[in-house]
């Protein structure tokens, strides 16, 4: 499922399998190993100056139960999931709103909106498919960075 996803708003608020979180702001769930996704995440760390943005590793529990209840797998590559006002979206489309609203440097993206919805798609999974081969591992968990760690859900 690419793009928005169809679920009601907040609707993992009464999925028994995802555990209670802080969803007053957008919270992204994103691969904990990836050197690409990591560096997201410090960019969402440094550019959001209203501290709004939460950040959960696909690997955690409530990473794994938030892409499972959207009909995602943490196991698959192209499994990133941007939450914002209780809606949920998936691939470039929720880099790209992620990006909007963090501001900074993720506004870089909005230019990605011009292209056809099949093209961001595309491009989407070719990088989430190559992330480790381009770009490498790492644990973005041991990045010495206070502003990244308290944004982080477990």
């Amino acid at each position: 499922m690419q793009g928005f996803t169809s679920k009601a708003p907040y609707s993992y608020r009464t999925d028994p399998t995802v555990p209670s979180f802080d969803d007053h702001g957008p919270a992204t769930v994103m691969d904990g190993e990836c050197v690409l996704c990591s560096v997201g995440a410090r960019l969402i760390a440094r550019f959001d100056k209203a501290g709004e943005f939460r950040i959960c590793r696909s690997q955690t529990p409530l990473g794994r139960a938030l892409l499972h209840h959207y009909g995602l797998s943490a196991d698959d590559p192209e499994s990133w999931l941007y939450i914002a006002d209780g809606q949920a979206f998936t691939s470039l489309d929720a880099m790209i709103r992620a990006g909007r609203r963090v501001g900074g440097v993720g506004l870089l993206l909005q230019p990605l909106r011009l292209m056809p919805r099949s093209l961001q798609d595309w491009l989407y999974r070719r990088l989430a498919r190559n992330r480790y081969r381009l770009f490498g591992r790492n644990n973005m968990c041991e990045i010495p960075d206070p502003a990244l760690r308290a944004r982080l859900m477990e």
